[in-house]
């Protein structure tokens, strides 16, 4: 991963330098879900992945059913039904995570438009984070990388604040109507 740069200083007349090896290989891939519930601090529930087999041909992101498992803990996490505001990853539209989502009452799925970044408030995360824990970082190893990401995001899981940022900044409202009986 080439790392993200930020501000940063040096000696007058010595430009800082982070050299780099290799291309990315993209081994991980990470899920997360920004939660609101109105009256409770906001929360981050996410899922890192490390693709064993990437070199080998196999995939290099999420399955349907990373992201299942995903929802159902964290159904359970939350202990609450879940509107689930998604944009329009392929992976997302896959038929059999539609049907998971169709045959269960406790989610509701609504998708972003197309090209629409800024109402999506995990790319808020997501920035956070590469300007945080990230910058100016070269990574030693997978393992080195995998532990600054679990870190990183863990310090904004415990700041419900930044989520609340991440969130506003969207400009989304956080009222949706309630289901009528049927």
């Amino acid at each position: 991963m080439t790392p993200p740069t930020a501000r940063t200083w040096a000696r007058r007349g010595h430009t800082p330098l982070i050299r780099v090896r290799g291309r990315s290989q993209r081994r991980f891939s990470i899920a997360a879900l920004a939660c609101y519930k109105h009256g409770e601090r906001s929360r981050l529930i996410y899922r890192p992945k490390r693709h064993v087999y990437h070199k080998r041909g196999g995939r290099r992101s999420f399955t349907w059913t990373d992201y299942r498992d995903l929802l159902i803990d964290a159904h359970q996490q939350l202990g609450a039904p879940i509107v689930l505001v998604w944009d329009n990853l392929n992976v997302h539209k896959d038929r059999r995570l539609r049907e998971f989502i169709d045959t269960h009452d406790w989610i509701t799925c609504y998708f972003l438009p197309a090209y629409t970044l800024d109402l999506n408030p995990v790319e808020g995360i997501w920035s956070l984070l590469r300007r945080s824990s990230q910058a100016n970082t070269a990574f030693t190893d997978p393992d080195h990388l995998i532990s600054t990401l679990r870190h990183g995001l863990r310090q904004i899981q415990y700041r419900s604040n930044l989520i609340d940022g991440c969130l506003a900044e969207t400009g989304l409202s956080f009222t949706t109507s309630r289901r009528k009986p049927q």
